[in-house]
């Protein structure tokens, strides 16, 4: 609105105010604000609120090299939270800044910051004012260790401490040490790893981030033929090859166990009802045990001769079983097509 127009419209509302009448309201049906002093304003005169971007929630996860930093992460990334590794501090309030972008998509962010980054990790303590000042809910989770053990590890795997340049470990411990001290003292979360295994710190990573639902477990239903080889990541085998092969009915063999009449086939042969059942509920053990124990992934393989009738019908009927069950599952017909 130019200066004239804006003088002009206010004469206008201050003659309507003396003679008694309300300030014209726009004409029913516009769909355009009104603006006033630069600002916009809805037609019931308050404020037109502009759509909030969501802020992330963040975890900065930082400590001492080989205190476990990648396990507490790799947590977090099987949470579901977007994991950035090492990346330099001046980006966090970047990276918030996409993730509130993202329309929902990314509503965890977990970063993972350590010495790797040298002269960035000066930028730390700036890039935490800068989102306290955005209102970013944010928490410093801290690994920490003892010397002893961090000096067993280092020596287990026969890598040097990124800062112990020319020196031994232990000075490369203490620098680190002496780099971080500020940083650990204002971690929302100190964890000391120094008798904890890798599943026990999984554990206490899940206890603070999991919340009241157990974490999710998701697994591979996975068919395939055993003369094509087992499959390598098979966590679970099962053998079909105790049902009769479809192969050898004749008005059966061209199609797979996806087929109606395959599945009802197999499913008719004595003992596949009873061990889809008893499977199924082995699994149920086997899926507590591993949510304890910190396994979020699961591949169970299903097999028969050659990966096209009956592990196919069974992993169809299995996988429905675990979907139902609350189980994220996805089917893969390894061999399928092969023959």
């Amino acid at each position: 609105m130019t200066e004239h127009e804006a003088q002009h419209t206010a004469e206008r509302d201050r003659a309507h105010e003396e003679a008694g009448q309300e300030r014209p309201q726009p004409a029913a049906g516009d769909e355009h604000a009104i603006q006033e002093n630069g600002a916009q304003v809805s037609t019931d005169g308050t404020a037109a609120a502009a759509p909030e971007a969501a802020i992330p929630e963040l975890v900065i996860i930082s400590g001492m090299s080989g205190a476990g930093r990648s396990t507490a992460a790799k947590c977090l990334e099987d949470l579901g939270w977007f994991v950035v590794d090492n990346l330099p501090p001046a980006l966090i309030p970047t990276m918030v800044e996409l993730g509130a972008r993202s329309q929902g998509n990314v509503a965890r962010i977990a970063v993972v910051v350590d010495v790797r980054g040298r002269r960035f990790f000066d930028n730390l303590r700036e890039s935490l004012a800068d989102l306290d000042a955005r209102g970013v809910t944010r928490r410093i989770v801290f690994l920490e260790s003892s010397d002893e053990a961090l000096v067993r590890r280092f020596e287990s795997v026969r890598r040097p401490h990124p800062l112990q340049g020319d020196g031994r470990i232990v000075d490369g411990i203490a620098a680190e040490r002496e780099l971080l001290r500020e940083l650990r003292g204002d971690a929302d979360l100190v964890i000391d790893t120094s008798s904890l295994n890798v599943h026990e710190l999984r554990a206490k990573m899940d206890a603070q981030f999991a919340g009241e639902e157990e974490p999710e477990l998701r697994a591979t239903v996975m068919s395939f033929g055993f003369k094509y080889g087992l499959p390598v990541d098979a966590d679970l085998v099962a053998d079909m090859r105790f049902l009769p092969n479809p192969h050898w009915v004749p008005e059966l063999r061209p199609y797979s166990g996806l087929n109606e009449e395959v599945a009802a086939y197999v499913f008719n042969q004595p003992g596949a009802k009873e061990f889809l059942d008893q499977y199924a509920e082995l699994l149920r053990l086997i899926a507590a045990g591993y949510r304890r124990e910190g396994k979020r992934y699961v591949t169970i393989a299903i097999g028969c001769t050659g990966g096209k009738h009956r592990s196919v019908a069974v992993s169809e009927k299995l996988a429905a079983r675990l979907a139902a069950e609350g189980v994220e599952t996805v089917v893969v017909h390894r061999d399928m097509g092969r023959e």
